[in-house]
Parts: structure tokens; sequence; C-alpha cells
């Protein structure tokens, strides 16, 4: 059983240009925090469950507990959609989790021309443990869309897809376990670093991606579809899980 409150504070007027900030809050009364933390790590198992994953990878490893990796995702129709290169660093705090990151501007990933480069100003998940199966799970994201976005866009964001993201990742922490069994059981090398198959990567290499240094795509005109009315696809994703095995 879960338990969801969510809130918005999108920066700006009307059409949205620039940051909007997502937070919601979920208590999981069935599943371990060292669950849900390996849930938000394991990439392969994000496939199976994100719904709006276009793609997403690993890039390389900065410490034991960084990393950079790309992300790309279905907005909802008829808006392009987004992708993001992001600095992800995380920390194990006795029974509590933390796991953060922010766009970075990687040398060998530009932006793409079928999609728009978004920007994490700071993004974040907070596990904490309140007992031996149970945890509370809080999410912060400061965004930047790079655009102006339709404000049908900005109220479902907030009002819609971000809890249901939420309940979502519930169901997969559900079913975590047993994929895993079937699924390199013991490969976790966001608790074990010695596992990482990724090249290294100095700092140096990377720099902060700011966002005035990407293009603005003016969407705020665009209308929402039929398929988006109608609670459809893109973006939303269903609430089948039957691919969770």
């Amino acid at each position: 059983m879960e338990k969801l409150a969510a809130s918005t504070e999108p920066q700006g007027p009307r059409p949205v240009l620039g940051r909007e900030s997502v937070q919601c809050r979920m208590e999981c009364c069935d599943v371990p925090a060292e669950t849900l933390y390996d849930v938000l790590h394991d990439i392969e198992y994000r496939k199976k469950w994100d719904s709006n994953v276009i793609e997403t990878f690993d890039i390389a490893r900065l410490t034991v507990n960084a990393d950079v990796g790309y992300y790309s995702w279905r907005c909802p129709k008829p808006l392009k959609n987004r992708d993001v290169i992001t600095l992800r660093s995380w920390l194990p705090m006795g029974a509590d989790y933390i796991i953060m990151n922010y766009s970075v501007k990687h040398p060998k990933y530009p932006p793409r021309k079928d999609l728009v480069r978004a920007v994490s100003i700071q993004t974040g998940y907070l596990i904490q443990s309140t007992g031996p199966k149970s945890c509370v799970i809080t999410y912060l994201a400061q965004v930047d869309p790079k655009g102006s976005l339709p404000k049908w866009v900005v109220n479902k964001s907030s009002q819609f897809l971000a809890p249901k993201a939420m309940k979502k990742m519930y169901k997969a922490c559900l079913k975590y376990p047993e994929w895993k069994q079937k699924h390199l059981p013991h490969f976790k090398p966001w608790l074990h670093p010695e596992q990482s198959p990724l090249p290294s990567l100095a700092l140096s290499e990377l720099s902060v991606q700011h966002a005035d240094s990407l293009e603005n795509i003016d969407e705020s005109a665009v209308a929402e579809s039929r398929e988006e009315r109608m609670g459809g696809a893109g973006g939303e994703g269903s609430d089948d899980d039957t691919s969770l095995t």
C-alpha cells in the first residue's frame, strides 16, 4: 500500500518559460528502503517499468559513488521529447539513502536534433526507512525544460504525471526482488563499486550545463492531443505492468 502527496511550484506566468519545481512524497508500507534504492539505481530494470523512457544508459564513473548518464523521455503529445546528461551521486546513510543529480555537458554527447536538451538544475530522491519493510520517499525536481510550455503541460506534469510515475515506481518495487533473482542477482555496482564495468572519467572533462547556453523551444501554443485528453500513452504510459517479469 502506498500513500502519495504531491505539490508543484512552477516559476513564472502562464506559459512556463524556465524553471519548474515538482515535489512528491510517497509512503510505502510494504517496500523496504533498500529495495527502493536498488530500483532507482538498476538501469536495466528501469527500462522495464519506466514507460516514459526512450533510451537510458550509464556513460562513465567519476568516483565510487558518482557517475554520468544519459536519459531521454517521452513528453505529452504533441510536444517534442526531451533528453538530459546528468552527473549523479548517491550516499547510503545508515538505513536511509540519498540520490542527487544535475546536468552536465559531455563532449561526446552534444544535443541531438531530434530531441530538446533539457536541464536538471537539481533533482533528487531521499529515501527514509520507517521499518524493516516500509519507507518514505521524497522526490524533488528542479528542471528547465528549455522553452515555453503550455499551461496544460505544467498542470498535467505536477498533478498527474509525477504522482503516476511514483505509483508505477511503487508497483515496480513490489516486483523487483523476483525480477532481480532472474537477472544477475548479485550485480549491484551501486552497492559494490568493484563490479562497475564503466570507464573512469575525470571531472575536468565535464562542465556544468547552463540553461542559457541551450536553444529555447516555444511550444506555448501547442494544444493537448485527443490521445492525451483521453488518458492514453505518450508521456503517461500504461498501467499495465505485465512487462515486469
